[in-house]
């Protein structure tokens, strides 16, 4: 039985969390990441929203042209995290399917223990938004 990583992302910074949740499905871990809505992404927000934005319209879905960007907060971060991986391998591959995003917390997840990795819990001073409300803005119908 693989160790299970449960990790409630509310307020945690965004790359820092996928940096460590990278690290943690290559070291073989089965991750699970709850409340992706609650990721903090620092910065101007116009900057954040602009930059999303420009990833999602790059591919054409009239088309079926990629690349195909997600809408969805959970997938968002799933995605961050596949940029951190080594994606066209095996081993990258399997490592991805070791992670488990989720919108919210599923009942299954409530009463267990969750981490909180301290190099991603930092204290915010200065601007920042949330994956939930770039994934709002890019047009998600999941809240």
């Amino acid at each position: 039985m693989r160790m299970v990583t449960v990790i409630d992302a509310k307020g945690l910074v965004h790359g820092r969390l996928a940096s460590n949740v990278a690290e943690m499905i290559m070291g073989g871990e089965e991750v699970v990441v709850l409340n992706a809505e609650g990721i903090v992404i620092t910065g101007q927000r116009d900057m954040i929203f602009a930059d999303f934005k420009a990833k999602v319209d790059r591919g054409d879905t009239t088309k079926r042209k990629g690349p195909f960007y997600p809408r969805r907060a959970d997938l968002l971060f799933k995605r961050c995290v596949r940029g951190m991986i080594p994606w066209k391998t095996t081993s990258g591959r399997d490592a991805y399917r070791r992670l488990h995003v989720y919108v919210g917390t599923p009942k299954q997840f409530e009463s267990c223990e969750k981490l909180r990795p301290e190099e991603a819990d930092r204290e915010i001073t200065g601007k920042y938004t949330t994956l939930g409300a770039v994934s709002k803005f890019l047009g998600s119908n999941v809240r």
